[in-house]
């Protein structure tokens, strides 16, 4: 077996990290306060081929690997988790729904915007009374002659107020339970369907999260995607590669608080010496980068096994679980080696430590991933 990167894929690491360190870096903390996604920087991810990483090419995409998808998406998250995860949810949800399950007109219409950054993608499934209970969605889908009429909310949306085009999942038939579930493809501006309440949120502050309203919105039947009562059955395989990029996320977002802290413990002295110098140091560091590369690995073999077409929802909720749990620690070991300075905006440590949470929570919990897991290993 053969760990290593291939030329080009170290040739994609080192072009995404220079280009977030000098288009990103600076700006980190602006964003975060300002709490709005930089819209003047997505035609610059979209010149490096970030907004259709894994599209095809006819479609102005990228064609690259589900590995090559990781290294992006972890080498944003090192600089700023918040514009990795817009990334991801553009790619990883609303387009790749479009990609997996859309008809040929419907990507010939929806992917060259998307892929190409004219557009961002949301993808919306969570509802107020619904969240690791999908299957327990109040949004309903009402035939009205050859069309639809889309009726309810959906919370906690990615580019809920920025996305140009929206995923959304809705009941068409209740008494058919999970099968009585279908997705919707439609465009922002559609009558009847308006951004809700913009959340004010702890960390990932830069990515755009808001509610998203339905109310008599009328539907050709053009925007089915998929077929109808699949749209349940479609999320899930969506997630099943969604989880990846959220692991190779978390992966990122744990080796830039690994790297704050072994910068800082390096320049910071006490008693007459540099902190790293100390054991209680060295073996924070040591134990972070040994359950960094652990799930790395585990990021990689999930992406390897989908670039091999082979079904990743076990080893896909493994990587999420584990890289998501790594990265709070080393979130909060960054945070206690800086010590006082760990706890204010001069330095990284405290934006890595709020932004880490939504990693162990978003494309479901650390409770749903054990579920998932244990269904799979029993097989039921």
């Amino acid at each position: 077996m053969d760990f290593r990167l291939s030329e080009e894929q170290e040739l994609l690491r080192r072009t995404v990290r220079e280009f977030a360190d000098a288009e990103m870096r600076p700006h980190v903390m602006e964003w975060d306060e300002s709490q709005h996604f930089p819209m003047d920087l997505l035609p610059k991810l979209a010149a490096l081929g970030l907004m259709g990483i894994q599209f095809p090419e006819e479609y102005g995409g990228s064609a690259m690997s589900a590995v090559d998808y990781c290294i992006c998406i972890e080498e944003l998250a090192r600089v700023c988790p918040a514009i990795s995860l817009t990334v991801a949810a553009h790619n990883g949800l609303c387009t790749s729904h479009i990609a997996m399950f859309g008809s040929l007109a419907q990507k010939q219409k929806y992917l060259p915007r998307l892929v190409t950054g004219e557009v961002l993608g949301a993808w919306g499934l969570t509802e107020a009374s619904a969240g690791s209970d999908a299957a327990g969605m109040r949004t309903t889908a009402v035939r009205d002659g050859d069309g639809w009429v889309l009726n309810g909310s959906k919370n906690f949306i990615t580019h809920g107020t920025i996305g140009g085009v929206m995923v959304a999942i809705a009941v068409t038939d209740r008494s058919k339970g999970h099968r009585g579930i279908s997705a919707f493809v439609l465009e922002h501006g559609t009558t009847g369907m308006s951004a809700g309440k913009k959340e004010n949120k702890l960390g990932m502050r830069a990515s755009d999260t808001s509610e998203v309203i339905f109310q008599d919105c009328r539907l050709g039947p053009e925007h089915l995607l998929g077929e109808e009562g699949q749209g349940f059955i479609n999320t899930l395989q969506v997630l099943d590669a969604g989880r990846i990029g959220i692991a190779a996320l978390a992966v990122g977002l744990a080796q830039g608080a690994y790297e704050a802290a072994r910068r800082y413990a390096k320049e910071r002295r006490q008693f007459g010496q540099p902190i790293a110098a100390f054991q209680a140091i060295q073996w924070k560091l040591a134990d972070n980068a040994t359950r960094i590369e652990a799930a790395r690995l585990l990021t990689y073999r999930a992406a390897y096994l989908k670039d091999q077409g082979a079904r990743t929802t076990r080893e896909s909720s493994m990587a999420k679980l584990y890289a998501s749990e790594v990265a709070v620690r080393a979130a909060d070991d960054c945070v206690q080696i800086h010590g006082g300075y760990g706890f204010v905006k001069d330095y990284p440590a405290e934006k890595f430590f709020r932004d880490v949470k939504l990693v162990t929570i978003g494309e479901g919990t650390s409770e749903i991933q054990r579920l998932v897991i244990a269904r799979q290993l029993l097989g039921q």
